[in-house]
Parts: C-alpha cells; sequence; structure tokens
C-alpha cells in the first residue's frame, strides 16, 4: 500500500512537472515584444555610443526599449580609433546568438559599419545622428564635407582641451571643452544635465579623426537613420548625403546632435522600426 501510495505520488509530481513546462514553453513565446519582427526571432538590439560619451547616453532608449521586452546591450566604444574599435565590437557581437539590431550614434557609426561587415547575425544597422562612412572616408573629412560642424574649426585648440596619451607616438586625448559642450552637442537639453554630459564625457584619440574607414556593411545590410536637424556636430546637410548614399530608412527630427537625450521617443521609434523590418 506504501509503494503504491508513493508511486501515486510520483506520479501526480511528474505530470505536474509536465505541465508546469508545458506552460511556461506557452508563455514565453507569447509573450514576444510588442514590436518584435514577424518571424518571431526578436533580435538582441545593441547600442554603441559615440565620441565625448558613453553608453550611458543611450540610457533612456535602453529604458524604453527594455520596458517593451527588448533585449538591449549597450558596450563601451573605446574611442582609441577605428580599427581597434571596430576589433573590440566584432568581438562582442560574437559571442552574440541570433539576430542583432546594431545602432550606433555619432562616431558610433563609423564603428558599427565597419564592424557589421561579414556578421551574417546583424540584420539592421541604425545610424542615430551619424556618421556613414563609405571605404577610405575619415571622420574629419566627413565633419568637414559640408559647412556647419562646431568642430571643422581652422584652430582645434578653441574647441578642444588636449592630453597626451603616453606611449602613443604623440597622439594625443581630445575633450570638447566644458563650456562648449551644452551648445555644440546638447542644445535643447536641460543646461544642469548638459553639464553633468560634459563632465562625464570620454575623450577620443586625435588619432582616429584621420583614420579610413574600411569596407562597410550598410551596402549589403539594410539601414534606418534619424537626422536631428539643430545638430551642430555633423550637419544634417552631410547626414543627408550619407543617407541617401546608403538607402536609409530616414527621418528628420527637430533634435540637436544628443538626440538620444533630447528626444529619446523619436530615436526609440526608430529603433523599433528597424527591428519590426528585420526579417
Amino acid at each position: 500500500m506504501k509503494n503504491k501510495r508513493q508511486l501515486t505520488l510520483a506520479s501526480l509530481a511528474t505530470t505536474a512537472a509536465l505541465t508546469l513546462a508545458v506552460s511556461s514553453a506557452s508563455a514565453s513565446t507569447s509573450h514576444a515584444p510588442a514590436g518584435g519582427p514577424s518571424n518571431g526571432r526578436t533580435p538582441t538590439i545593441v547600442l554603441v555610443h559615440g565620441a565625448w560619451a558613453d553608453a550611458s547616453s543611450w540610457a533612456e532608449v535602453t529604458e524604453r526599449l527594455q520596458k517593451q521586452g527588448f533585449t538591449v546591450l549597450a558596450p563601451p566604444n573605446t574611442l582609441r580609433g577605428v580599427r581597434p574599435d571596430t576589433a573590440n565590437l566584432k568581438a562582442f557581437l560574437q559571442t552574440l546568438t541570433g539576430p542583432v539590431v546594431l545602432a550606433g550614434h555619432s562616431y558610433g557609426g563609423f564603428v558599427i559599419s565597419n564592424a557589421a561587415t561579414g556578421n551574417k547575425n546583424v540584420k539592421a544597422l541604425v545610424y542615430i545622428d551619424a556618421y556613414i562612412p563609405d571605404k577610405g572616408e575619415t571622420v574629419g573629412q566627413l565633419t568637414a564635407a559640408k559647412p556647419g560642424s562646431a568642430l571643422a574649426v581652422a584652430d582645434p585648440s578653441t574647441v578642444f582641451n588636449t592630453v597626451p596619451i603616453p606611449n602613443q607616438g604623440g597622439d594625443a586625448d581630445l575633450y570638447v571643452k566644458p563650456k562648449l559642450f551644452p551648445q555644440i552637442f546638447a542644445a535643447g537639453v536641460p543646461l544642469n544635465k548638459a553639464a553633468v554630459l560634459a563632465a562625464g564625457q570620454r575623450p577620443l584619440a586625435a588619432s582616429t579623426l584621420d583614420e579610413p574607414s574600411g569596407k562597410p556593411a550598410w551596402k549589403t545590410i539594410p539601414s534606418w537613420a534619424l537626422i536631428g536637424t539643430a545638430d551642430k556636430v555633423i550637419p544634417p546637410a552631410e547626414q543627408r548625403v550619407m543617407t541617401a548614399r546608403a538607402g536609409s530608412h530616414t527621418v528628420r527630427v527637430k533634435a540637436p546632435h544628443l538626440s538620444m537625450v533630447s528626444n529619446p521617443k523619436d530615436v526609440t521609434d526608430v529603433v523599433i522600426r528597424a527591428v519590426q523590418n528585420s526579417g
């Protein structure tokens, strides 16, 4: 009798476990993010920051995407040069499985354009007030290609503070002067917030400005873009040239260069649109 009771309890436990497993599996497949793609495989969203910023610049966009159930990663961009920054992001992407939507802001556009090349998991590129370089083009070249950039000046010392990088052959870190940061990068952002961003800016190695880009991923991967019409870093006129060349699905909003901070909803919407159409 005891053995029979034990057998019955074991059977009930097994049945309950199977029922729970089936219910869990059903729940995991029936609660995909509202903005997910139609093929049922929701991409991981990887956000890459630009120069004079860090991953916290994506904070409000990250929060909005996470609230909709997306997996979001915002790895650090080392800002040491196109080649090392690309190599670091390539290595990071290789640790991910499944589809990826890759977004870059500003100089982050250089990095994603290079790092996604040859990676079949990257299904869409998103450029937010970003450079979209072709092979051989440089940051300095594209910044000055059209008039209007506050960084394209005859005397860089009027915009940047420099700090020598030890053992790098005379290379230096460039910091945007704190008093200029709010008006160049963050016009439209509350001054107290812009001042905090200026204080925490990550510098760009000066040699990066003249380093040529490699084979661009946007020639084989579909892209989306947002242009801030009040951008004082990458002139909107040049952004229009680059987005047209890349065939990017483009929206324009009244926003400064740091549109992820000033207009997080608009930026989030563009990222989600890329996810929805990443196939």
